[in-house]
């Protein structure tokens, strides 16, 4: 069985317990990291061509754009083929209740069909948001894994939990 992590996260200025805060790596790469440490796997990070504003503020006024008008940003490197994989996690902040619009820049372009997938959403107070129902709707052909939300003021101190999970999505 092999593990693929598909992971957007945003480092620098993040809302952190209430207010903005800089943070030097993202909460979501942070939560991909151990689910690699867990189960091992390949990290791809999403990586959008026109990067995201340093600016917390107008980063998620921007991505509030994105969504929208169902963008779909253009990213440097896009994974093509999924077919050595059986688990696909899919980690990300929840920007406006779901995955960042780059998230499913690269979902659209791949096979789901037979592969199990499971929600990560990294947040600050609003769990799971829609990620769970976007991702049925993205990836055709896969099963559904249990979601994990991950408050991102909690991500460093999370490993326990979620290595307990990516385990159980495993395994189970």
């Amino acid at each position: 069985m092999k593990n693929l992590i598909i992971y957007y996260s945003r480092k620098g200025e993040n809302y952190f317990n209430g207010k903005i805060c800089s943070i030097p790596k993202g909460n979501t790469e942070i939560v991909a990291e151990f689910i690699q440490q867990a189960v091992g796997g390949d990290l791809f990070k999403v990586d959008t061509v026109k990067p995201y504003a340093d600016n917390y503020t107008a980063c998620i006024e921007q991505a509030k754009l994105e969504l929208q008008s169902q963008a779909r940003p253009e990213l440097k490197k896009y994974l093509t083929d999924i077919s050595a994989y059986d688990h696909i996690f899919v980690c990300g902040p929840c920007w406006w209740g779901t995955f960042p619009m780059a998230i499913f820049s690269q979902l659209e372009k791949l096979d789901f069909s037979g592969k199990k997938v499971m929600a990560l959403m990294t947040h600050e107070g609003s769990g799971l948001g829609n990620c769970e129902r976007d991702l049925k709707k993205y990836c055709p052909g896969a099963t559904l894994g249990t979601g994990l939300a991950i408050q991102g003021a909690h991500a460093q101190s999370s490993r326990n939990q979620v290595v307990t999970w990516a385990k159980s999505q495993i395994n189970g």
